[in-house]
């Protein structure tokens, strides 16, 4: 199911400017004119003032049917995959025909996608239902769990506040967040904030995880924080987290005395005008158009219970958003609003800080070079590009953003499954966009 997403010609897109403006002028000119009730038009003491009122009125009402009509005569809106044909990779068809036949293979209750430049929607698309349990389809604006694609505004605002001179990247955390005994090892107390946001705390990989998974909320793993094994020094070597990154949040509130979801709704989500994203279960489940959680059970798709223990890890895999929201989020770090991004920022963002090894899912990826983690995003490269990706999974959800800068193109895709074809997507599209042909390739 199309929900957007258009592309009008050059002449189609001179057409509609001139017949916009002949509305314009219409309106005013009827707005003007209809000042001039039936009874002041009677009342007027010149006859021919009255008739010419009343000319004008209706050549007014003639003029808006007319552009009206040849609006939807000449400018009608037409997809972008019928038309931008104009370099390679622009054609989204085999990679949107491939995405549907594997939704309706598997069954996979609802998804949602969207491809933009920094400038411009090039195509949306949205499949399915918002749960098993009902028949409300989902639609552009319907709110999915981004679950780690959290971690990409986390690392935005740790560079704001870097930006912003109210922290810096590597001074050690112990200073600011004294309370907390991190580690097993002296060598912990070093740790910084970019070796949170790049996951080389030098602490045992997904420390705490399970505690999440078990239902168990970020201030009662705070009290286990100085039994996490320490693994090596910090920035020595590379362990994702989700329990320690979160301790972005609490950098925020000792430097910024509010909460971090105040932080990143003041600084990011109402400032791109993403309305429908929100941080925490609240955001969640008091939407009127969200997306169900479905895990996959004997032969069916079922829908599953939330997690809230993850919503306690907001900078880990707090966001709620729809593709919509996710749309302006991805056009903000290919660099469409640097007054909300500064370039600086997403140039720190973006650039590689450690490789991660092998293991994987994208690590399969046929055409993947090399991988590297920088802060609060992942940097391959692919294909012969820099790529900047993330993925998501928590209960019930998947979720995966990938931006080729080069090419100022990105795609984000929403699951409101546990699906493996998240696995997938992601190649696929880049596959599209860079093809392998030579004579293709740009």
């Amino acid at each position: 199911m199309q929900d957007g997403a258009y592309l009008w010609p050059i002449a189609g897109k001179l057409r509609s400017a001139f017949f916009l403006f002949l509305q314009l002028l219409a309106n005013m000119l009827f707005s003007s004119a209809n000042r001039f009730s039936p009874t002041r038009i009677a009342n007027l003491a010149d006859s021919r003032g009255a008739l010419l009122v009343s000319m004008t009125l209706l050549t007014c009402r003639l003029t808006l049917l007319l552009t009206t009509v040849l609006s939807l005569t000449f400018v009608s809106p037409i997809p972008l995959i019928a038309q931008e044909q104009t370099s390679p990779g622009t054609d989204f068809g085999t990679f949107e025909q491939w995405l549907e036949g594997e939704i309706s293979t598997r069954g996979i209750p609802g998804v949602a996608m969207g491809i933009v430049t920094a400038d411009k929607v090039l195509d949306v698309q949205t499949w399915g239902v918002r749960s098993r349990d009902s028949v409300a389809p989902v639609n552009a604006q319907t709110v999915f769990r981004i679950a780690s694609v959290s971690k990409t505004f986390a690392g935005a605002v740790a560079a704001l506040l870097v930006h912003d001179h109210k922290q810096q990247w590597d001074t050690p955390l112990i200073t600011l967040l004294p309370q907390y005994h991190i580690g097993t090892e002296p060598t912990s107390k070093d740790m910084t904030l970019r070796h949170v946001l790049s996951h080389t705390t030098g602490l045992m990989p997904h420390a705490y995880s399970n505690m999440l998974d078990a239902g168990v909320a970020y201030d009662k793993i705070q009290e286990k924080f100085q039994e996490i094994p320490t693994v090596c020094p910090p920035g020595s070597c590379y362990g994702y987290q989700n329990v320690v990154f979160s301790l972005v949040s609490d950098v925020v509130e000792a430097s910024e005395h509010q909460t971090y979801e105040e932080f990143v709704q003041t600084r990011i989500l109402t400032p791109l005008g993403m309305k429908n994203a929100s941080l925490g279960l609240e955001g969640y489940a008091g939407h009127d158009n969200v997306s169900a959680p479905h895990q996959f059970g004997g032969e069916h798709w079922r829908v599953a219970t939330t997690n809230a223990a993850y919503y306690t890890v907001g900078p880990a895999a707090g966001v709620n958003a729809s593709v919509e929201d996710m749309m302006l989020w991805a056009q903000a770090n290919l660099g469409a609003f640097p007054a909300v991004l500064p370039p600086e920022v997403l140039k720190e963002q973006h650039a590689p800080v450690v490789e991660t090894p092998s293991g994987n899912y994208f690590n399969r990826w046929p055409r993947l070079e090399k991988a590297w983690y920088g802060l609060g995003w992942r940097v391959f490269d692919y294909g012969g590009r820099r790529v900047i990706h993330h993925g998501g999974g928590v209960r019930g959800f998947r979720s995966e953003v990938v931006l080729v800068p080069e090419l100022d193109i990105a795609m984000v895709v929403l699951f409101n499954a546990e699906t493996p074809v998240a696995n997938d997507v992601v190649p696929m599209f880049l596959d599209t966009v860079m093809p392998t042909d030579a004579e293709d390739a740009p």
